[in-house]
C-alpha cells in the first residue's frame, strides 16, 4: 500500500511538473517574472507585471490571449449570477466604443478604416466594441422611414460584424438613441408627427404607441436580419454579445421614472421574447432616481436624478441582464480637470459595483468613460490616470469575484480619422502611454479568464499552482 501510495505520488507530482511548466511557458509569453526566484508562487492578482512590460508596436502582431479556445469556436455570452460567462467560464471585458463604424463601412473610400480599427483594438487584447445598430432618416440612414432600410446600409452593418468576428471582438450593438446624432428619439417623433400624430415632446417616443410600434419594428428587422457576409441570422451569432436598448435614455418630462420604467418594461421583453439567446442591457448612464433616495447623494449633480433614468428601478425589469454606467466627470462634475475628477470616478464605480452585487445580482459595465483632450487642463497624463483608475477599480471587483464585469473606453479611433474627433478619441499609434495601459489590462484579465478556467476558486489572490489544480493537496502529503 505505501509502495502503491510511493508510485501514485511520484506519477502525481511529475504530472504536476508538466502542467506549471506549460502554464508558466504561456504566462510567461505575458507576464515578465519578478525575479524573486519563487517559482512555486503565482500572483493570481497580477499586481506584479511592470507597467512598462508592454508597448503597443509588441502587442501589433496580434493578441490571442490564453484565454481564447484553441479551436476558435464562438459560443454566447451569457450570464451565471454576477459574472459574464462563456461556456461556463468566466469572461472579463476589456472593450471600446467606435460609434460611427456602419456609416464607415457604408462607404468604399472609409470602409477600410472598420478593419483598421478592429485591427489594432485586438492587438492591445480588446475584446468587445459597442457601435450603433441605428442610424435614422439622417445622412446615410440605415431606416429611411419606419419599416424602410437602405439595402447598402444594412450590408454595411454586415461587413462590421463579419469583421468583428475575424479580429475576435465581440460586439455590443445599440438600438436607438437618446440624442439627435443619428436620428434618435427625436426622429421617430418627427416621423409620427408627418403621420398625422399629435405629439408634444420628444420623450413621446417612450409612450406614445405608435412609436413604440415603430421602434419594435425596428428591432424585428434587426434581429431578424440575415447576415449577407456569414449567412448567419443576428439574433443566432454569438459575435454579438448583447442588444442595448438605447444609448443614454432620459425622459426628462416625467421625473417620477414612471413613464420611462414603462417603455424599459416593454420593450426588454419584446427583444427576449425575440430573441432569448442573447443578453440585453438598457444602456443607462448610472443615476439614481427616486426608488432609492439614500443613493441620489452619488449622483454627480441634482440634475442628474430629474431626467427620469432610476438606476436599480430600471435594472429590475424583467428581461434586462446586466446594467451599464457611463462615467463622465467633465462634463456632470467640473469641465476642468482635478482630482475631483477622480474622486468621483472611484466612488461612483465603488457605489454602482456594490449596488449590482446586493441588489441586482448581475455584472455591471462601465460602458463609456474617458477625458476629453478639450478640457481645461488637460493631458494625457491625467487620461492615463484616469484609465489607470477605473482598470484598477475593476480588478478589485475581478479578484474577489464581485459584479464588475468590465468597461469600454469611449472612444477608439484609427489613424486618419481626426476629423470625427469630438475630443475623447484615443489612436493608440499616437498613444504609446496609453496603449501599454490598455495592453496590460487585458493581459491581466487573460491571465484571470486562464486561471479561473481551470477551476479555481473565487477570492484566491496568492496561492501555490498545486493549491489551484489541486485544492486539497496537502492530504495527499500527508499519507
Amino acid at each position: 500500500m505505501a509502495a502503491h501510495s510511493t508510485l501514485l505520488s511520484l506519477i502525481l507530482i511529475g504530472l504536476v511538473a508538466v502542467f506549471i511548466f506549460s502554464v508558466e511557458h504561456t504566462v510567461s509569453s505575458f507576464v515578465e517574472g519578478d525575479g524573486d526566484g519563487d517559482d512555486q508562487q503565482f500572483d493570481f492578482s497580477v499586481e506584479d507585471v511592470p507597467e512598462n512590460h508592454f508597448t503597443y508596436s509588441d502587442m501589433s502582431n496580434g493578441f490571442d490571449g490564453v484565454v481564447q479556445k484553441k479551436n476558435d469556436a464562438w459560443s454566447m455570452v451569457e450570464t451565471r449570477q454576477n459574472q459574464f460567462v462563456v461556456d461556463g467560464q468566466p469572461f472579463y471585458v476589456n472593450g471600446f466604443n467606435t460609434y460611427w463604424l456602419m456609416v464607415f463601412a457604408a462607404d468604399q473610400s472609409t470602409r477600410g478604416k472598420v478593419t483598421e480599427v478592429f485591427k489594432q483594438a485586438a492587438s492591445v487584447g480588446f475584446t468587445v466594441c459597442r457601435t450603433w445598430a441605428f442610424n435614422d432618416g439622417q445622412w446615410r440612414a440605415l431606416q429611411k422611414s419606419p419599416s424602410v432600410y437602405d439595402e447598402e446600409v444594412f450590408k454595411a452593418l454586415d461587413f462590421v460584424i463579419s469583421e468583428a468576428k475575424k479580429y475576435k471582438i465581440r460586439l455590443i450593438l445599440s438600438l436607438a438613441n437618446n440624442w439627435e446624432a443619428y436620428g434618435g428619439k427625436a426622429q421617430y417623433v418627427k416621423w409620427g408627427r408627418a403621420a398625422g400624430l399629435n405629439l408634444t415632446s420628444d420623450d413621446d417616443f417612450f409612450s406614445d404607441p405608435t412609436l413604440r410600434s415603430y421602434y419594435k419594428a425596428h428591432v424585428a428587422t434587426v434581429l431578424n436580419r440575415v447576415n449577407t457576409y456569414t449567412n448567419v441570422m443576428y439574433k443566432e451569432d454569438p459575435t454579438i454579445f448583447a442588444w442595448e436598448l438605447m444609448n443614454e435614455p432620459r425622459c426628462t418630462s416625467d421625473p417620477s421614472g414612471d413613464k420611462l420604467q414603462g417603455w424599459i418594461q416593454e420593450m426588454a421583453v419584446f427583444v427576449k421574447s425575440m430573441d432569448p439567446k442573447h443578453l440585453v442591457e438598457v444602456g443607462l448612464e448610472g443615476f439614481y432616481g427616486p426608488s432609492t433616495p439614500n443613493r441620489v447623494q452619488l449622483n454627480p449633480n441634482t440634475y442628474a436624478q430629474q431626467v427620469g433614468t432610476d438606476f436599480i428601478r430600471n435594472h429590475k425589469v424583467l428581461g434586462v441582464d446586466f446594467a451599464s454606467v457611463h462615467i463622465y466627470a467633465d462634463t456632470w462634475v467640473s469641465p476642468s480637470v482635478s482630482d475631483t475628477h477622480l474622486q468621483f470616478t472611484k466612488s461612483w464605480m465603488d457605489a454602482h459595483i456594490e449596488d449590482a452585487e446586493k441588489y441586482l445580482g448581475m455584472p455591471v459595465i462601465f460602458a463609456e468613460f474617458g477625458v476629453s483632450s478639450k478640457d481645461p487642463g488637460y493631458n494625457s497624463t491625467f487620461r492615463d490616470a484616469v484609465l489607470n483608475l477605473v482598470y484598477k477599480t475593476l480588478l478589485g471587483s475581478t479578484k474577489k469575484g464581485g459584479s464588475g464585469g468590465g468597461s469600454l473606453v469611449w472612444q477608439l479611433f484609427p489613424d486618419g480619422t481626426d476629423y470625427m474627433d469630438d475630443g475623447y478619441a484615443i489612436v493608440l499609434s499616437k498613444s504609446p502611454s496609453t496603449s501599454n495601459i490598455i495592453s496590460l489590462h487585458s493581459t491581466r484579465l487573460s491571465i484571470f479568464n486562464s486561471i479561473c478556467s481551470m477551476r479555481c476558486r473565487w477570492g484566491c489572490k496568492k496561492k501555490n499552482l498545486m493549491d489551484l489544480i489541486f485544492p486539497d493537496h496537502h492530504d495527499h502529503d500527508e499519507m
